[in-house]
Protein backbone atom coordinates (compact mmCIF):
# COMPACT_ATOMS: atom_id res chain seq x y z
CA UNK A 1 0.00 0.00 0.00
CA UNK A 2 1.17 3.41 -0.93
CA UNK A 3 1.81 6.21 1.59
CA UNK A 4 -0.54 8.90 0.48
CA UNK A 5 0.68 11.51 3.06
CA UNK A 6 4.18 11.68 1.91
CA UNK A 7 4.23 10.33 -2.19
CA UNK A 8 7.77 9.54 -2.98
CA UNK A 9 9.83 11.96 -4.95
CA UNK A 10 8.74 12.05 -8.62
CA UNK A 11 11.55 11.47 -11.46
CA UNK A 12 12.51 14.12 -14.26
CA UNK A 13 9.86 12.50 -16.35
CA UNK A 14 7.01 12.21 -13.48
CA UNK A 15 7.67 15.78 -13.14
CA UNK A 16 7.53 16.67 -16.59
CA UNK A 17 3.81 14.97 -16.43
CA UNK A 18 2.85 16.96 -13.19
CA UNK A 19 3.95 19.81 -14.80
CA UNK A 20 1.12 19.35 -17.76
CA UNK A 21 -1.15 18.33 -15.32
CA UNK A 22 -0.94 20.96 -13.12
CA UNK A 23 -1.73 23.55 -16.41
CA UNK A 24 -4.26 21.52 -17.85
CA UNK A 25 -6.10 20.56 -14.85
CA UNK A 26 -7.49 16.84 -14.43
CA UNK A 27 -7.04 15.13 -17.88
CA UNK A 28 -6.80 12.16 -19.59
CA UNK A 29 -3.72 9.96 -20.77
CA UNK A 30 -4.76 11.49 -24.50
CA UNK A 31 -5.15 15.08 -23.63
CA UNK A 32 -1.56 14.79 -21.48
CA UNK A 33 -0.39 13.19 -24.75
CA UNK A 34 -1.44 16.14 -26.83
CA UNK A 35 0.16 18.46 -24.78
CA UNK A 36 3.57 16.27 -24.19
CA UNK A 37 3.97 16.04 -27.81
CA UNK A 38 4.08 20.31 -28.27
CA UNK A 39 7.36 19.79 -26.58
CA UNK A 40 8.39 16.57 -26.88
CA UNK A 41 7.30 15.47 -30.47
CA UNK A 42 9.32 11.81 -30.05
CA UNK A 43 6.65 10.95 -26.82
CA UNK A 44 4.55 8.52 -27.28
CA UNK A 45 1.03 7.45 -26.30
CA UNK A 46 1.68 4.26 -24.37
CA UNK A 47 4.90 6.18 -22.50
CA UNK A 48 2.64 8.72 -21.45
CA UNK A 49 -0.14 6.28 -20.65
CA UNK A 50 2.40 4.01 -18.89
CA UNK A 51 4.19 6.94 -16.74
CA UNK A 52 0.70 8.25 -15.47
CA UNK A 53 -0.32 4.40 -14.14
CA UNK A 54 3.01 4.30 -12.68
CA UNK A 55 2.39 7.87 -11.01
CA UNK A 56 -1.36 7.01 -9.75
CA UNK A 57 0.60 3.98 -8.15
CA UNK A 58 2.91 5.52 -6.23
CA UNK A 59 0.35 7.61 -5.22
CA UNK A 60 1.58 11.06 -6.90
CA UNK A 61 -1.43 11.10 -9.01
CA UNK A 62 -5.13 10.43 -8.45
CA UNK A 63 -7.76 8.53 -10.94
CA UNK A 64 -11.11 8.81 -11.58
CA UNK A 65 -12.32 5.59 -13.00
CA UNK A 66 -16.09 6.60 -13.63
CA UNK A 67 -15.66 6.91 -17.31
CA UNK A 68 -13.92 4.75 -19.75
CA UNK A 69 -11.24 7.01 -20.14
CA UNK A 70 -9.44 7.79 -16.44
CA UNK A 71 -8.92 11.45 -15.80
CA UNK A 72 -5.80 11.78 -13.86
CA UNK A 73 -5.20 14.54 -11.28
CA UNK A 74 -1.84 15.58 -9.04
CA UNK A 75 -2.24 14.27 -5.71
CA UNK A 76 -0.41 17.33 -4.56
CA UNK A 77 -0.60 21.23 -5.26
CA UNK A 78 2.22 22.53 -7.42
CA UNK A 79 3.68 24.76 -4.52
CA UNK A 80 3.45 21.86 -1.78
CA UNK A 81 5.39 19.26 -3.94
CA UNK A 82 8.11 22.51 -4.53
CA UNK A 83 8.30 23.15 -1.17
CA UNK A 84 8.46 19.39 -0.17
CA UNK A 85 11.27 18.87 -3.23
CA UNK A 86 13.11 21.74 -2.11
CA UNK A 87 13.02 20.87 2.05
CA UNK A 88 14.36 17.69 0.78
CA UNK A 89 17.65 19.46 -1.36
CA UNK A 90 18.43 21.76 1.28
CA UNK A 91 18.73 18.43 3.97
CA UNK A 92 19.96 15.95 1.90
CA UNK A 93 22.89 18.61 0.16
CA UNK A 94 23.29 21.64 2.29
CA UNK A 95 22.91 19.65 5.87
CA UNK A 96 19.51 21.46 6.16
CA UNK A 97 21.21 25.10 5.97
CA UNK A 98 18.97 27.07 3.39
CA UNK A 99 21.33 29.96 3.31
CA UNK A 100 23.66 27.19 1.78
CA UNK A 101 20.94 27.04 -0.65
CA UNK A 102 20.31 30.35 -1.39
CA UNK A 103 24.01 30.84 -1.52
CA UNK A 104 24.77 28.23 -4.11
CA UNK A 105 22.74 29.63 -6.29
CA UNK A 106 23.96 32.88 -6.19
CA UNK A 107 27.09 32.04 -7.24
CA UNK A 108 26.12 29.12 -9.44
CA UNK A 109 26.08 30.89 -13.03
CA UNK A 110 29.47 32.40 -12.35
CA UNK A 111 31.38 29.32 -11.37
CA UNK A 112 29.71 27.45 -14.26
CA UNK A 113 31.21 29.79 -16.26
CA UNK A 114 34.65 29.25 -15.24
CA UNK A 115 34.07 25.38 -15.27
CA UNK A 116 33.34 26.61 -19.24
CA UNK A 117 36.56 27.98 -19.19
CA UNK A 118 35.46 31.11 -20.15
CA UNK A 119 37.47 34.04 -19.23
CA UNK A 120 36.15 36.43 -16.35
CA UNK A 121 37.73 39.60 -15.20
CA UNK A 122 38.37 39.02 -11.19
CA UNK A 123 37.46 42.21 -10.45
CA UNK A 124 34.05 42.21 -11.98
CA UNK A 125 33.04 39.04 -12.31
CA UNK A 126 31.83 39.29 -15.59
CA UNK A 127 33.24 37.43 -18.80
CA UNK A 128 35.47 38.99 -20.94
CA UNK A 129 33.65 38.58 -24.23
CA UNK A 130 36.83 39.89 -26.21
CA UNK A 131 38.73 37.56 -25.17
CA UNK A 132 36.71 34.27 -27.17
CA UNK A 133 36.47 36.28 -30.37
CA UNK A 134 38.85 34.33 -33.19
CA UNK A 135 40.47 36.06 -36.36
CA UNK A 136 40.05 34.72 -39.57
CA UNK A 137 42.00 31.75 -40.44
CA UNK A 138 42.46 30.61 -37.19
CA UNK A 139 41.15 27.47 -36.73
CA UNK A 140 41.72 24.47 -34.39
CA UNK A 141 40.72 20.91 -35.12
CA UNK A 142 37.22 20.68 -33.16
CA UNK A 143 36.10 23.82 -35.61
CA UNK A 144 36.78 21.62 -39.10
CA UNK A 145 35.13 18.89 -37.15
CA UNK A 146 38.00 16.23 -37.36
CA UNK A 147 37.80 13.25 -35.04
CA UNK A 148 40.37 11.05 -33.43
CA UNK A 149 39.98 7.78 -33.94
CA UNK A 150 38.83 5.50 -30.80
CA UNK A 151 42.11 3.94 -29.03
CA UNK A 152 40.52 0.45 -28.97
CA UNK A 153 38.85 -1.65 -31.06
CA UNK A 154 35.15 -0.92 -31.13
CA UNK A 155 34.68 -5.08 -30.37
CA UNK A 156 36.79 -5.34 -27.13
CA UNK A 157 33.96 -2.41 -25.81
CA UNK A 158 31.92 -3.85 -23.51
CA UNK A 159 28.55 -1.66 -24.30
CA UNK A 160 29.40 -2.95 -28.07
CA UNK A 161 29.06 -6.48 -27.10
CA UNK A 162 32.90 -7.82 -27.29
CA UNK A 163 34.96 -9.39 -24.36
CA UNK A 164 32.10 -10.06 -22.13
Amino acid sequence: MTDRTNPPKPTASELEMLRLLWQLGPSTAKQVHQAAVASRPDMAYATVLRLLQVMHTKGLLTRDESQRAHVYAPAQAQDSLQTSLIKDLIHKAFSGSGKELVLAALRGPRNAKRARGDPVDPGSGKIDVSANRKSPGNENNAERNVRTPCPRPAAAHPSRGGNR
